[in-house]
């Protein structure tokens, strides 16, 4: 996987959530917690979804045949879809199905003590992923461009996917926290129970959030705002185009990119000419973006318009003192 499909992050997150599951489940069983089996439940579903990130990352590089012409990249959107899909149902669904329970059926929690020292580490292991995904992303993160834009905008699904998650992850624990401590101080179990519905609701959002965003992307996205201006720039630097005639961008897979676009040149010179001019923008570009590995570039004979009639003369008196 590519430095941008943040294959750190995955693994980190990975780790963390497997080893925060086994102590959730330990402290649910002796406890009896809502929250804590929502949060187990939560972390088996992270769990899972790492592995099909990392599973996605593997599928989308497979070389390009007869039947996938443009090659598997996409194959990182479908694994990131399907995370948001297991997310939603396994992870929130089930989160609310036990917090509508805990409510019905109401029960006391025992050995409160473990459920919060279970929280308390689990807190600062995600933490640590959180810190781990943070860091990845920054490599890639455009110094000016905020983290709600990171998320809507970013090619490769994989580093958004673990933000979301570890963020949601970590208010989670949180709503996990105040629900199992307002139950010990109280002796109501329904705060267990509402910290159960807001960890439901919580990852609901995350998994519709990441299903919109990922859908875009499956749909097919153009290049960026600035990556298409460079593409832009990069063709009309020099003497060889006398205009872009139109241009499209499509992300094949979030490490490529293809740009087709219709050339307009002087009449008057050769084939060969074309030929080598074409070469030499093509390079101008994958140089400003790298991403720009599949180019086409239709060359047409460049027909200047009309000259526009000249502007009226206007002349400004200006009075003086």
């Amino acid at each position: 996987m590519s430095a941008s499909g943040g294959g750190k992050a995955i693994i980190a997150a990975f780790l963390a959530n497997m080893g925060i599951a086994v102590a959730k489940f330990i402290a649910w069983f002796i406890s009896g917690s809502a929250s804590m089996l929502a949060e187990a439940i939560h972390s088996v579903a992270d769990s899972g979804n790492q592995l099909l990130l990392l599973l996605g990352g593997r599928q989308a590089k497979k070389k390009a045949d007869r039947e996938h012409p443009f090659g598997y990249g996409r194959e990182r959107y479908v694994y990131a879809f399907v995370v948001a899909i297991i997310l939603f149902s396994v992870g929130g669904l089930f989160s609310i199905y036990e917090g509508v329970d805990k409510i019905t059926h109401p029960h006391e929690l025992e050995n409160v003590w473990l459920p919060v020292t279970v929280l308390l580490i689990a807190i600062a292991l995600e933490s640590f992923s959180l810190r781990t995904a943070v860091k990845e992303s920054n490599q890639v993160r455009e110094k000016s461009q905020s983290w709600v834009s990171f998320v809507r905008r970013a090619k490769a699904p994989e580093l958004p996917v673990v933000l979301l998650e570890d963020v949601a992850a970590l208010t989670g624990l949180f709503f996990a926290l105040l629900g199992v401590g307002l139950t010990a101080i109280t002796g109501n179990s329904v705060f267990d129970a509402i910290g159960t519905l807001m960890i439901g609701t919580l990852l609901i959002l995350v998994a519709i959030t990441l299903g919109i965003e990922t859908k875009s992307l499956l749909v097919g996205e153009g290049a960026t705002e600035g990556d298409h201006r460079r593409i832009v720039a990069a063709i009309q630097d020099g003497p060889e185009v006398r205009r872009i005639i139109h241009i499209k961008t499509l992300y094949l897979g979030p490490d490529e990119l293809m740009v087709a676009a219709k050339l307009g040149f002087r009449g008057d010179v050769s084939l060969g000419e074309v030929a080598a001019a074409i070469d030499t923008v093509e390079a101008r570009v994958r140089e400003v973006v790298p991403a720009a590995r599949v180019i086409y570039f239709e060359p047409d004979i460049y027909r200047a318009p009309a000259s526009p009639e000249p502007p009226t003369e206007q002349v400004v008196i200006r009075s003086t003192d």
